[in-house]
Formats: structure tokens, C-alpha cells, sequence
């Protein structure tokens, strides 16, 4: 069985909110199914999306395990993006929460390194 993936996130104004998205995935959407939506394939067969939808946006929770936590988050810092929250948890998975201008988090979960 296949299986593809749209996890959405709901957002008061779209053109608003395209600039910040863009930043977080590292450039345009992957297609614009149209006027007030925005798609980016993260993996494939998964994807995340922005939606104008006024009356549900700021309640989103999405997370995302990558292979190098590390350079993900300095890749966010690059393009101006810093964590609302970070949590490491028994273990060292660590978890980098972002939260977006209504309030939408979107974390990324993986290993840090250990520092030097």
C-alpha cells in the first residue's frame, strides 16, 4: 500500500504568511494548488502546506524527524529563522520548536551532536 502525506497548517492571511514559510523550507513551495494554498514536499511523498483558513489558523503542531538536526536549525538561523523552544528529552532526542507569526509550531526532532 502507498501512502502519501499532506500535513496542513492553517494560516489567517496566505500572502502574508508565504514569505515565512518559504524561509523555513528553504525556498518556494513545490506547487500552488491555488490562490490560498502553498505546497512543499519535504520527503517523498510527503508534504506540508499553508491554507487560508482565518477561523483555524495559529493552532498547528507538525513535527518532523530529520537525520542532522544540527545543520538543519544553523540552515534556519541563515535564513533568519530562530527557535521559539528547544527540549531534550531522556536519551538526547532533542526537539527545536519554531512558531510562526500567528502562533503554528513546527518542530524538527533529531540528535544534536555533542559540542566541542
Amino acid at each position: 500500500m502507498s501512502l502519501d502525506l499532506f500535513a496542513g497548517i492553517p494560516v489567517t492571511d496566505y500572502a502574508a504568511a508565504l514569505p515565512w514559510y518559504e524561509r523555513l523550507f528553504g525556498g518556494p513551495p513545490s506547487f500552488l494548488p491555488n490562490d490560498i494554498e502553498a505546497v512543499w514536499e519535504v520527503a517523498p511523498g510527503r508534504h506540508v502546506y499553508i491554507v487560508q483558513a482565518p477561523e483555524r489558523a495559529g493552532h498547528a503542531l507538525v513535527l518532523a524527524f530529520v537525520d542532522d538536526l544540527d545543520a538543519r536549525v544553523a540552515g534556519l538561523a541563515a535564513r533568519g529563522l530562530e527557535p521559539a523552544r528547544r527540549e531534550t528529552y531522556e536519551g538526547g532526542v532533542t526537539k527545536v520548536t519554531y512558531r510562526d507569526p500567528e502562533g503554528n509550531e513546527l518542530s524538527f526532532g533529531g540528535a544534536l551532536r555533542p559540542r566541542a
